[in-house]
């Protein structure tokens, strides 16, 4: 299976959550591009992020979100 284009877009998002600290987390404004907002409710949808528009990452979004970060990190190398 390959990723399709909606994947790649949630992908790109749980990425831009912080790691540094689990405080942290991100707002997408309901201006911001139309597949970043659409990616959002989707993960929410999903049980990955907590609030629609962002918020912080569930305990499943944490997991993807450090293998995420591998993947990116072995395909960039």
């Amino acid at each position: 299976m390959q990723f399709d284009q909606h994947m790649c877009e949630e992908l790109d998002l749980i990425l831009k959550f912080p790691m540094d600290s689990l405080m942290r987390g991100l707002k997408v404004h309901q201006d911001a591009d139309p597949a970043l907002v659409e990616a959002a409710k989707r993960l929410f949808e999903k049980g990955i992020i907590d609030q629609i528009d962002g918020g912080y990452l569930t305990d499943l979004g944490l997991d993807l979100a450090e293998h995420a970060q591998t993947l990116q990190s072995a395909l960039s190398a």
